[in-house]
């Protein structure tokens, strides 16, 4: 071996130690946007799993408050039946003071209680338009457990999004190590942005998804 070729090898060892780094370097680089990537899965994952809890138990809070109404209304129903059934009565020609008085007082008491069923506030709470078992206030319960549902709902789906996104991003960024390719570590951290997007949009809904 002469002094050129010594030149050479010592030159291509360099050049391999080099390259070697270079790669190391970019490995790390992977390996942090990974470690990164799956925290915010996991935090997303969190959120993911509240907000359909949210949306189950609104769901239910919803149906059974309806339930509440629709008894209602079919007992007011039934008493504006009963009402018109003694007007009738009290229209009637021939009948006795004692019977008139007696059907104007049941008279009276069913409609106190049809103007009751339909608006029944919370003497505790008179300005909670949520509180009491009128179907005024039923109405607006059930309404307001309603677009719960629907926020837990849109949450959901920008959590499941962000998911499949990260995912994904996560794949192609432990191929990119592998590789050693940065438009495959490109194209994971352009996912990772959308997922981490969709992320935070499921906690605050700061843009509602067209879907």
């Amino acid at each position: 071996m002469d002094s050129n070729d010594a030149a050479e090898l010592i030159a291509e060892i360099h050049e391999d130690r080099a390259e070697n780094a270079q790669a190391d370097r970019f490995r790390n680089r992977a390996a942090l946007l990974i470690a990164l990537l799956a925290a915010i899965l996991a935090i997303g994952g969190l959120g993911g799993g509240n907000a359909t809890d949210d949306m189950i138990d609104a769901n239910i809070r919803a149906s059974d408050t309806w339930a509440f109404f629709q008894a209602k209304n079919i007992r007011q129903t039934s008493l504006e039946v009963a009402a018109a059934q003694i007007e009738a009565f009290l229209a009637t020609p021939g009948l006795d003071d004692e019977a008139r008085a007696g059907l104007s007082r049941r008279l009276a008491q069913y409609r106190a209680d049809i103007l009751r069923y339909e608006d029944e506030s919370d003497p505790a709470a008179p300005t909670d338009a949520l509180r009491g078992e009128g179907k005024k206030q039923l109405r607006a319960r059930a309404l307001a457990f309603e677009a719960q549902r629907e926020q837990a709902s849109q949450q959901d789906s920008n959590f499941d999004l962000a998911e499949v996104l990260l995912q994904l991003a996560l794949v192609l960024g432990s191929v990119a190590i592998l590789a050693v390719n940065r438009w495959t570590l490109a194209l994971s951290v352009l996912l990772g942005a959308g997922g981490t997007l969709l992320t935070v949009n499921g906690f605050f809904l700061l843009l509602e998804l067209p879907i």
